[in-house]
């Protein structure tokens, strides 16, 4: 009877330990630590840093609109498509965490229970690299995004395969991302002595034929190590060419980025990226790739493979009017095999995903993908106002539809190479807000908006706006009104991209506004 009692009584305990309000120190900062600071750091990307508890409190609203929303941190490929690996995204444990610290008052809790404060991360990871490359000084100054070209030399006197590239921005403040190619042709240089700056504007691509794929770097992307004995055949006497994206609002700026190359000359099983699905007839089955002005346009491609292939990576790739980009594959046997789907395209938070395990695709498979494209003055990304027709093209106002591949010719047992055994955070959509069922209208705005749920019930409802900082801007609460609306003033804002969130009870629903 006695130990009946303890257990009940311990079982209370617990249960009681587990409805405590969450504190910063224990629960929300290794959260915040693990999987923020990398951006959110002062020196960093981020527009701000969540390096401590005052800061996290300052910020708190937009941290948990933004978690909750899975807008923060930034990977945009459905998880409940494919997993991959080396995520980085939170578990739904995690968010709950987050809202249910704001909601409690947001206790800071013992400090002295708190992790160790992250450090701006300087250096490169790869050890004994064989280049290190680093690009000129290059003054930052613009309004508006800038995709600029910096051409780089190897220096190779004969030919290398590439086992490991790592990209260690110069300024994390206004480096957004980078794409890596290998370039054996003069039209680089050529296009670099003709800009007076140093590198060369170019959206897009290199503006280059020969230009090769070889990395990617967003913020919070680790160095790229092949699996052992696999590389990217490099030429010798070619150059890097370093794609930056600088963000608009940028004033006298330094950047110096390196690209860091790990190279051997003993022969690799050589991996290839090409974009075996594209925009280019016979592969894509419904173009060519137009969309007319205010429409919204879907088109599909296709590429039968000739022979076995492993795979390693993908990475999809469109413009500014892109709006979701899918790719699978289909054997012989009529298996479908699921690459990446991506709903909500976002050009500015393109990445490549790579698989938890090698990927066999056996001859004959047909890999297929999607793309829709929204050429409506609803896409707050569209380049023109009105919209105006757009068509393929490397430049700004251009579009593009790519699903790029890293892969080698198959041998048997590739299908066993593990690249990443970790423990899967669960991402269930159980306990994930799903924001299909809501409706933000108008959207872009002037005076007011309605949101609509079909799990809002009528009675009060709290909702708030941040603005793309974190800060709370307004908030307030009202009733809920006939056909499960409430309405949202919003004329006192100034134009801009804004975070709306409404709470009814457990229902939260967040969303992006757009005030014109």
């Amino acid at each position: 009877m006695m130990k009946k009692t303890v257990l009940a009584l311990s079982l209370l305990f617990a249960g009681r330990l587990l409805a405590q309000t969450p504190n910063w120190s224990e629960h929300i900062a290794p959260i915040l630590f693990n999987n923020c600071t990398n951006c959110h750091i002062d020196g960093g990307i981020a527009p701000f840093s969540l390096v401590g508890y005052e800061k996290a409190v300052a910020y708190a609203g937009g941290i948990k609109s933004a978690t909750s929303n899975r807008t923060m941190p930034p990977w945009p490929a459905d998880l409940q498509y494919q997993r991959y690996a080396h995520e980085r995204v939170l578990s739904n444990e995690e968010i709950s965490a987050i809202a249910n610290w704001v909601d409690g008052g947001m206790p800071k809790g013992d400090t002295t229970k708190a992790p160790a404060k992250p450090v701006l991360k300087k250096g490169g990871t790869i050890t004994n690299p064989t280049r290190n490359l680093k690009m000129p000084d290059y003054t930052v100054k613009t309004t508006s995004d800038e995709y600029r070209c910096f051409v780089l030399p190897t220096g190779f006197t004969q030919d290398q395969f590439l086992t490991a590239i790592e990209v260690i921005p110069g300024n994390l403040r206004v480096v957004h991302h980078a794409l890596i190619f290998h370039d054996t042709g003069s039209k680089p240089a050529q296009l670099d002595a003709a800009d007076p700056k140093p590198g060369y504007l170019s959206f897009g691509g290199t503006g280059s034929s020969t230009s090769d794929l070889i990395g990617i770097w967003v913020p919070g992307s680790e160095p790229y190590f092949f699996p052992n004995g696999f590389g990217i055949k490099l030429l010798k006497k070619g150059n890097i060419v370093l794609q930056i994206h600088y963000p608009g609002g940028v004033n006298n700026v330094i950047d110096s980025t390196r690209v860091i190359l790990k190279t051997t000359t003993a022969p690799q099983r050589q991996v290839a990226i090409q974009p075996a699905l594209n925009h280019n007839a016979p592969n894509l089955q419904n173009g060519p790739l137009y969309i007319p002005a205010n429409q919204v346009k879907s088109f599909n491609n296709k590429y039968d493979l000739p022979l076995d292939v492993s795979v390693f990576t993908v990475g999809p790739h469109m413009h500014l009017i892109g709006s979701s980009i899918k790719a699978f594959g289909v054997t012989p046997n009529k298996d479908t095999i699921r690459f990446v789907d991506i709903p909500k395209w976002d050009f500015h938070w393109q990445r490549s995903y790579t698989f938890r395990k090698v990927v066999k695709l056996p001859s004959g498979t047909s890999l297929r993908g999607q793309a829709t494209y929204n050429n409506t003055s609803s896409n707050p990304l569209n380049p023109n106002s009105p919209p105006q027709a757009v068509s393929l093209g490397e430049g700004t106002g251009d579009e593009m539809f790519l699903v790029y591949f890293w892969f080698t010719l198959y041998q048997p047992g590739d299908e066993n190479i593990i690249i990443d055994n970790s423990v899967l955070k669960n991402v269930s959509k159980t306990s994930v807000i799903k924001t299909e069922a809501t409706r933000i209208y108008p959207n872009p705005t002037l005076d007011f908006a309605w949101v609509s749920d079909i799990r809002f019930t009528e009675g009060t409802y709290h909702w708030s706006i941040t603005d793309m900082t974190g800060k709370i801007i307004l908030k307030g609460s009202d009733i809920m009104q006939s056909g499960k609306r409430c309405k949202i003033s919003v004329s006192d804002l100034p134009p801009g991209a804004y975070q709306i969130s409404v709470q009814q009870g457990n229902i939260r629903f967040n969303g992006r506004l757009l005030k014109q």
